[in-house]
């Protein structure tokens, strides 16, 4: 053993020292919980990160529990046996640690396979073991400073005033302390340090963008709205238009160029002056002339994707605009965690001001209303319209695609969804309204459909859509059998773990192929559009061929730009 693995050795095993038996216990159970799949396939690396915090949070239960036995004066084993018991279940908890850490690749493969990706060489077990060691004993350490604050100051409050007193108010004092560094120092800080570096990165120039030449495209010399204040998802969203000869080239016949408009976070000063210039771009080239307006929000960073987008401009022919409104820098499960009311509130501002010039135009003219958003896009859109101020005259309809697990309408759809049909691909009411999609179409396609027609995208592998908060404590409903396609059979269910696993899979939700987790492909986006906007002159064989022309492009181009 070198020099180094020695020091690295007595590092790790100087805070190990007197740990505790039953919290070593449970905290193997959860270790070799942490190993089985979730909704996605995880690198060693994130996947020894999960374990050490799994590990941790299993023998922070089962100290409590060792803790509650002594508290209640349970019969505790002689004191002759405890050593012995305790070389014992050290023991069982080592092998059993590495019989799974052996077959973790296995765990992994089930993901893998159902998303064709290539199996893992090797589970790498020793390289995992390791780094959840080195989580482990992070957060122990963390845990016993809390321990030792609270312990100091309830020793010294201790004089004056009750023990157990004393002990509660150092306990409220040690997360006072511990909650000020976390959220002053490391949140808050780190967010200014990530807003902008998103900032800095949101105002390059990308070489293989070109400015539009054309007076008639947003961003060029005769626009309201500059080309730099786009922003790097406006102008790669604007620069990406499809030409009327690639629409003809996919759908045959007559095509025009499709209008996409897009108002930049600095585009403005404020959000209702940036929705002002968004409605007044859109009237200088002609949005309201063409038969079918979106309404696009934005991911967290202002991306659009165009994925979704292309697909319905093909459908109809290019005769489609398409309006965006960027409200933040940040990816979008930052901007949720720190800027929720942003989102909506563009949203909105968007909303109100298209709507009220729409509502003033002639119904025989103007274009039909939509709205669209992916994930935090998704939710922020919902947000954006109060169905009472628009019953009177409601928009068209909605695509909404991959939509977070807070959002509203969805949560209430799946939750009130008929008997019988999956949570991962629910059938609401009569499906007048409201329909489900995924990689295989919509559920409950036959039905007849009212004069709202609104869909959602998701897969049933996406942890953005299926993250539960409650599944700390129980199982969540879309683990029922039958499963969704791109669910492994291997996924079980364990107490706090599996919310450690979700929440991990949030943050890869992104790096997932194609297809799969929060990552939608175009050919996807072809049904749930032709439902919502129904698009003439579309044989069922025209659109499979459409399909699989994405399909094959996407396979000869694995990766694409994401969010």
């Amino acid at each position: 053993m070198t020099a180094r693995a020695k020091r690295l050795g007595k590092l790790i095993s100087r805070p190990l020292r007197g740990l505790s038996l039953p919290g070593a216990v449970v905290g193997t159970l959860f270790f070799v919980a942490s190993l089985a799949p979730s909704l996605l396939p995880r690198g060693f690396a994130l996947q020894g990160v999960l374990s050490g915090c799994s590990f941790a949070a299993g023998y922070g239960v089962g100290t409590f529990l060792s803790w509650l036995w002594a508290y209640l004066e349970l019969p505790a084993p002689p004191a002759r046996h405890v050593a012995a018991a305790r070389r014992a279940g050290l023991a069982a908890c080592a092998l059993a640690a590495a019989v799974f850490l052996w077959r973790a690749s296995t765990f992994q493969d089930s993901v893998r396979l159902l998303m064709d990706l290539p199996p893992v060489e090797r589970a790498r077990p020793a390289e995992v073991a390791a780094i959840a060691a080195l989580a482990f004993v992070a957060i122990l350490v963390v845990a016993r400073l809390f321990v030792a604050i609270l312990g100091a100051v309830a020793g010294r409050l201790g004089r004056r005033i009750p023990r157990r007193i004393a002990n509660a108010a150092g306990a409220a004092i040690a997360i006072l302390v511990f909650w000020t560094a976390i959220d002053g120092l490391l949140f808050k800080g780190a967010l200014r340090v990530v807003d902008a570096s998103f900032q800095r990165f949101d105002a390059l120039i990308e070489p293989d963008v070109e400015k539009p030449a054309d007076p008639g495209r947003t961003g060029s010399l005769a626009s309201l709205v500059s080309w730099q204040s786009l922003g790097r998802a406006g102008r790669q969203f604007v620069g990406s238009t499809p030409s009327a000869a690639h629409i003809r080239a996919l759908a045959g016949g007559e095509a025009m160029e499709p209008i996409r408009v897009y108002v930049g976070l600095n585009s403005a000063g404020t959000v209702e002056e940036r929705a002002r210039l968004a409605l007044a771009e859109m009237r200088r080239v002609g949005a309201f002339d063409r038969s079918i307006l979106v309404l696009a929000t934005p991911t967290g960073t202002g991306w659009i994707d165009t994925a979704a987008v292309e697909p319905l401009e093909v459908l109809h022919r290019g005769d489609v605009a398409t309006v965006g409104l960027q409200y933040s820098y940040l990816t979008s499960w930052l901007s949720l965690l720190f800027e929720p009311a942003y989102g909506s509130e563009a949203a909105r501002a968007l909303f109100r001001a298209v709507y009220d010039h729409w509502t003033g135009l002639p119904r025989e003219g103007r274009p039909r209303l939509y709205l669209y958003g992916l994930s935090l896009g998704a939710l922020n859109s919902d947000l954006s319209a109060d169905l009472y101020d628009v019953l009177g005259d409601p928009f068209d309809g909605a695509l909404w695609v991959g939509a977070p697990f807070s959002a509203e309408t969805w949560r209430n759809a799946t939750a009130g969804r008929q008997p019988g049909s999956p949570a991962w691909l629910p059938r609401f009411r009569d499906g007048s309204v409201i329909r489900f999609a995924n990689q295989d179409g919509l559920a409950g396609r036959d039905g007849p459909w009212g004069p709202l027609r609104i869909v959602f995208l998701q897969y049933a592998s996406d942890p953005v859509t299926f993250f539960r908060p409650d599944a700390a404590w129980r199982a969540p409903p879309w683990l029922e059998r039958p499963r969704g396609p791109d669910v492994s059979d291997a996924f079980r269910w364990f107490p706090i773990v599996t919310l450690l696993q979700l929440g991990l899979d949030m943050a890869l939700a992104t790096t997932s192929p194609m297809g799969f987790g929060h990552v939608f492909a175009p050919e996807h986006h072809v049904e749930p559009w032709v439902a919502v906007t129904r698009p003439a002159g579309w044989s069922a064989g025209d659109l499979a061929r459409l399909k699989a022309h994405y399909a094959a492009a996407r396979r000869a181009d694995p990766s694409p730009p994401r969010e």
